[in-house]
Parts: structure tokens; sequence; C-alpha cells
């Protein structure tokens, strides 16, 4: 599994490349003699003249479980077609054609030719292939679907020419005939047979994932040729087999014992569960092959992965997500710091968001022994798998902005707390991954306040409190909030995102002229008119507790901000009054883009506990008209810059992505909504003239 407990698919073949240029120095040590290839057998078949459509049908499914066409076809390339990358330690590999054509693919290959291919690595002309093409895998296939596949890629994938691109492995790794004796020492070209002990299914399953899922290239440990360890749960050390490797900063987890198969068969389908959501390469596996496996096959897999013992501890799987929020959630660094960068989407209590955003308790890559998924995730992003129950893309960004420290303080505090007692992740381990990964740094001059430094100041306690008052405003005030909006609905991630009205330097701007209301207006009017016009609801004391702490609050964000400064980032941004809206187009970009989080119908989602997760966007717990988001372009300035959440990698919550006629298309159409009246509107504007887009 990778992150948020997923299975990957083989590394981008630094292991498997090693393998071989391992080898190929013994070899050119050692041996000083050319090595002859094995024979070719076609083994009686041939390529009939006329393939039966069931024939090609059944090899298109067998080249989808073994995954073909993700290492044979370029993102813009065709099919088969060859020339994917493929970075080692000792240079680059480039995947061949293998479409039909004559010249340039496996149109001359033979049956045999093609089944020792398969089998031992060796090409038609008896060059060994690397061990990157995971033929000690494809070795266990059955003859019949050998054959079956054979025939599919000669007659059901069209012929491209398209010359194979030499290989950038240098001397004395280039040296391909001492692979011979890799594969003499490693190798088990025989087909898979069945344990009569085991039922049909398990039987199935073992064969699938030993053999074309190649589940052992990622998740098998690797010995001193670099081979893995173990081929099947049957070889000599079989107890190593799927028990997780640490492939390029990835832990690719413990397959053993995997748990409930209706669990693992979703993951594979779909590429989420009820524990988590696939990344990194393992995307490709699920969009390309597993979701289109049969349900039968998926659920044998998940038999044989569950029935394969272990000695691994799992995280606790809660049957319902958790609905309290970790003690330390508030009075450590790493708890305010996942306040500020990680609840909007992994949520306060690491519940996570059904079909959006992975939970974080019951997660395997929370509790994982080795954090290296949970740092390179981190670091450098992530996205969901598309596939046909989940065709909308979530994003997260990397977050190689946060230092080191922040970063080990943030996932030692999720593994403290929904990690099943996990060990920490230092800031050593965070500066090794940034290293190896190079990951790309936002670099907007925006300067995001770090929440965590509030522990430093003498009133920590009262800054704690304004924070919580803004991102759990409706639980915490129940008596002042009309409808379920959070402050931080609109200013998010605490306040401290850029276009996003951030309240960085804004007390520094208070008292101001406020032309609507034609007065000069403190910071706390300002608090309590949003109370008023967005949240439906009744004022803060001034002089209370609740008031001091927000206003001590957006006080400490001020910094060193004068009135006359011009602070990076403020507000929302603006858009032009001159794009004309779309409704109907913004019913259809709300349909795409935004229902997911805030309803079909506006209504908002819910978690399990029946507490709202993302707020409605109209009717009676919404906003009403006097919000400055019940104006279309105040709402579209908003949506440009920060909505949708999950759309790409920007920092820090993927947000933004829409065009600007698509954000005003979709302000239109939500802003205009049914939504709560605001008696206060006839004092609006005493001398100013209406704006055209006000609702009143």
């Amino acid at each position: 599994m990778n992150d948020e407990g997923t299975i990957r698919r083989r590394p981008r073949l630094k292991t498997l490349a090693a393998a071989a240029a391992g080898v190929a120095v013994v070899g050119a040590a050692v041996f000083g003699w050319i090595v002859t290839p094995p024979r070719i057998d076609d083994g009686g078949r041939t390529l009939p003249q006329a393939a039966a459509p069931e024939l090609v049908a059944r090899g298109k499914y067998i080249a989808e479980l073994g995954d073909c066409v993700a290492c044979h076809t370029t993102a813009d390339g065709k099919p088969m077609a060859g020339g994917r990358g493929l970075e080692t330690p000792f240079g680059m590999l480039y995947s061949t054609n293998i479409t039909p054509d004559p010249k340039t693919g496996i149109g001359r290959y033979s049956f045999g030719a093609f089944d020792r291919a398969m089998r031992k690595g060796v090409t038609a002309d008896g060059t060994h292939m690397y061990p990157a093409m995971p033929y000690p895998s494809y070795a266990k296939m059955s003859p019949d679907d050998m054959y079956a596949l054979y025939v599919y890629l000669m007659k059901g994938v069209a012929p491209v020419d398209s010359p194979n691109r030499p290989s950038g492995i240098g001397f004395p790794f280039n040296q391909r005939w001492t692979l011979a004796f890799w594969n003499e020492m490693f190798l088990d070209s025989h087909p898979f047979v069945a344990d009569a002990g085991k039922g049909e299914v398990w039987n199935r399953g073992a064969y699938l994932v030993q053999g074309l899922g190649h589940c052992g290239a990622c998740h098998t440990p690797r010995g001193i040729g670099f081979q893995e360890r173990a081929m099947s749960d049957t070889d000599g050390s079989g107890e190593t087999f799927l028990a997780g490797s640490k492939v390029e900063e990835w832990n690719a987890v413990n397959l053993r014992g995997l748990g409930d198969v209706d669990d693992t068969v979703e993951l594979l389908k779909t590429g989420q569960n009820r524990f988590g959501t696939v990344s990194g390469s393992m995307t490709e596996v699920i969009h390309n092959s597993t979701q289109n496996f049969t349900d039968a096959d998926l659920v044998a897999i998940a038999t044989y992965l569950g029935g394969l013992p272990t000695d691994q501890p799992r995280a606790p799987r809660p049957a319902t997500p958790e609905t309290g929020i970790p003690a330390a959630m508030f009075t450590t660094r790493g708890g305010l710091a996942y306040a500020q960068f990680c609840a909007d989407c992994h949520r306060l209590n690491g519940a996570g968001v059904a079909k959006v955003f992975p939970p974080l308790g019951g997660n395997p890559t929370v509790s994982a022994k080795d954090p290296s998924t949970l740092v390179h995730i981190t670091l450098t992003g992530w996205a969901t798998a598309q596939t046909q129950a989940h065709a909308r893309v979530f994003t997260m960004p990397g977050f190689a902005r946060l230092g080191d420290d922040e970063i080990a303080d943030i996932l030692s505090f999720v593994r403290a707390s929904w990690g099943g007692g996990a060990a920490p992740v230092t800031a050593a381990q965070v500066k090794v991954a940034r290293a190896t990964l190079d990951p790309k740094v936002d670099t907007r001059s925006f300067d995001t306040p770090r929440i965590a430094d509030v522990l430093k100041e003498p009133n920590a306690a009262q800054l704690v409190r304004g924070m919580r008052l803004n991102t759990e405003t409706h639980t915490l005030l129940p008596k002042n909030v009309g409808n379920v909006l959070n402050c931080s609905s609109c200013h998010l991630n605490a306040g401290t995102v850029a276009d996003g009205s951030p309240y960085v330097g804004v007390s520094a701007f208070f008292p101001s002229y406020a032309p609507r209301a034609g007065r000069e207006i403190t910071l706390e009017d300002r608090i309590n008119g949003c109370f008023l016009r967005s949240m439906n609801g009744k004022p803060l004391a001034k002089e209370g507790d609740d008031m001091k702490a927000m206003v001590a609050y957006f006080d400490w964000m001020k910094r060193e901000t004068k009135p006359e400064d011009k602070v990076e980032g403020r507000g929302v941004g603006k858009i032009s009054q001159a794009i004309k809206p779309d409704t109907e187009n913004g019913a259809r970009v709300y349909a795409a883009q935004c229902a997911i989080c805030h309803g079909s119908n506006g209504e908002g989602i819910k978690d399990a506990a029946g507490v709202f997760v993302y707020p409605p966007l109209w009717g009676d717990q919404s906003f009403n008209i006097g919000a400055g988001m019940a104006r279309t372009y105040t709402a579209a300035a908003f949506v440009k810059r920060n909505m949708p959440i999950g759309f790409h990698g920007g920092f820090p919550l993927g947000q933004g992505g829409l065009t600007d006629q698509e954000a005003v298309d979709v302000a239109e159409y939500f802003s205009h909504m049914p939504r709560p009246d605001f008696a206060p509107k006839v004092n609006d504007w005493p001398k100013d003239k209406k704006p055209a887009d006000a609702r009143y």
C-alpha cells in the first residue's frame, strides 16, 4: 500500500534496474563468455489469420490485468507504442514498442519468441531485457493466458511505426548478456501451480497477485542482488513476500493480512475506500488497470491478500469516524499547524470528507512503521485516481514551503492522534526526503503566518480561543450564529490564505470609514457586521471575552502593518464586471465542481455524526442577502481564487482553477438562489449609489 492505504504498482524501475545493473558488474568481472539464449518453443501455437473476437477480448483483459499500458504508452502517445522514460540510478531506460508493427514493434514475433520474452526476459533477437520489465512475475502466466495476450497485441492493437529509443545506461551496466547469470540465480520461469489445499478463489487471487499483477515489484523487499526476496508466499523467504518495501521515498506498505475483502475491492475498483485514497503512480494502476477487473477477480485478489499471515499490527479501524478533536490540537505546534493547513480538508477530527478527502483514523499509511509515504505526499502533493466511480480528480498540493521542522511537527501530531502509537517523524527524515525528491516550492510573496507561533505569546490561550472562534464559529457561538457558517467558510485556513480575505494586517486599517454605512466603524463593528450580515445572527458583546479574543487574534496578525501599507493578498481580488453571467453555464459548473462539497441543491454536506462539513450555499442555513458573497462579482472574485479546493497544486488548498467567465457564471447562479433576508438593508448605502449587483 501507498499513501492513504493504497496498493502500489512497481517502482519507476530504480530497484529493478539496479538488479540488472548489479548483476552486470558481477557478470562482466567473473564471466567472459557469451551466454547462449534459451531456445524458442512455440508450444504448437501460431498466430491465427482471423482471431476469434472472444480471444482478442480475453487478451485485452489480460493486458489490463498486467497493466501493460502503464509502461508502454507515453502521456500523449499511441497505445503500446513505447517511449516512456524510466529513470534509474544508472541512466534512462525507455519502454519498447509492443504494437504489431513489423519494423519497430513486435510484428515479426512468433508466439514462441513472445513467450520467451515474457517468461525469460529475452527478445526475439536474443537480447536480454533488464528486469525493469517484470518478466519474473509474468513468467507465472498460464500458457492459455499468454497466448490470448499475444493474439490481442497482434490483432487487437493498431501497429505504430515508432522506433525504440536507445537506453541511456552506460558501461558496464549496458552489458545485457550478463543478465543471463541474474536469471540463472533468481528467475523461475515456470507457470503458476495452484495450491491443492486452497480454494479456487484463493488460487485465482494468488495467480493474479504473484503473476500478472506483479505486486511484489514494489511491496516485497529486495535481496543482495536487488532481486525480490520472494516471488510467492511459499518461497524460501515467503514471509517477506508483500511484506512492504521503501521505493523512491514511498513506503510500499505491507499487504499481508490486508483486511476486509470489501474494503480492498472498493479501493481497487474506485481508487478509494473508507480508510484511504490511492495516490502516486498507483493512480495510474487504478485508472488503467484494476478498475476494469471483474468483481470476481477483485474478490479473489482481496481474499488472497487478506489471508496472508502477518505479525504487523494495524491501526484501529473505527466503524464510524471519530467525532472528537484531539486534545493536543490546540496546545502543540503540530496540532495548531494541522488546524491551519490540514483541517479544511481532513477536518479537525481527522475524519476527512467521504468520497473527497481521505480520513486519517484507521489509515494504514498514517500508522505505518516507515513514514516515508506521509513525508513524500506532504512535500510533493497527491492526486486521486480518475475512475468511473469518481470521475473528478482531487489534489493535495505540496507543502514544501513549510520547513522541515514544521512538517515533522504536523506529521508527528497526525501519527500520535490517529496512527495507533506510530513513532514521531523527525526533521532529519524530512530533510533527507526533501533532498532526494527536490520538490517544487511555492514562491508567492504572500507571507503566510504560522498560527503555531501564538504559543510563544504571553496571551497564547486568548489567541488560541480567537483562532477557534474563527474556525468553529457556529459550534462555539450557537447564540450568535443564525446559520451553519464559520468565519473560516470565507476566511480560509483560519484566515491565512492570500486572496481569501486573509486577516493578515487587517486590524491596522481600523477604525475606518465605511461608505455604505456612512460612518467610521471599529474592528468590533466589522466583526459584528459579519455576525449580522453573513451569519444571519446576533452581535457579540463588544466588551465580552469572545470579542476580545477575536480582536486579539486579528491584532496578532497585524504584525508591522501600518494603515497606509498595501498588504499582498488582502481581500478577494477583483473580477471584471464587463463579464456578463450565463446562469445556465453556472448551473453546469456548479454541478461539476461545487456540488460534491456543497450539495446538489446547495444544502451543504454533513459527516456521519450529522455535523456540517461544508456549508450550504443557499437556503435557510446559508448566508443572507446582506452578505458580500450575495453579490455576483464579489462572489466571483472569491470563487476565481479560492474555489474549488483540491482542484490543482496551488498552495495551500489546491484552490482556484476556474476561468473568469466560469467564476462569474457560477457566482451568479448560487448567489441569486433563495436565502434569508436582511432586515436592516433599508439603512444601507445612505449616501452612495447602490452597486449594480446588489441583491436589494
